[in-house]
């Protein structure tokens, strides 16, 4: 995984998991990589892995079964999506209108090239 220095990686991590739920890797109650795993999957430090699973945990994403690892939260797939559209309008959103604006797209420019 290519790492950007915008975000922590472990902040990286977390949403790279989100991803991986939104896009259906991963399903309500399924098993995701450990830790470790993980880690070495994304070649970071085990650390940095444990404080991206902590956090998704916090968020009531994830949950630990002792002894038998992490799965996905029960409709974790919808809070991860009402919480990344709630951030994309609040964060994305008006600094794109801003761009358009200066540029002098117009929302029917971008209405026919989300059709084609």
């Amino acid at each position: 995984m290519m790492f950007n220095s915008e975000k922590a990686i472990y902040q990286q991590m977390a949403d790279r998991l989100c991803d991986e739920i939104l896009a259906g890797t991963y399903k309500d109650d399924d098993r995701i990589p450990s830790v470790r795993e993980y880690a070495v999957m994304l070649e970071v430090n085990t650390n940095t892995a444990v404080k991206a699973y902590d956090e998704l945990s916090r968020a009531n994403i994830i949950y630990n079964k002792r002894g038998l690892g992490y799965f996905v939260t029960k409709g974790a797939r919808l809070h991860i999506l009402k919480e990344r559209k709630k951030s994309f309008i609040k964060e994305k959103l008006p600094e794109l209108f801003r761009q358009m604006k200066l540029l002098g797209i117009t929302i029917e420019e971008v209405n026919d090239i989300w059709r084609r």
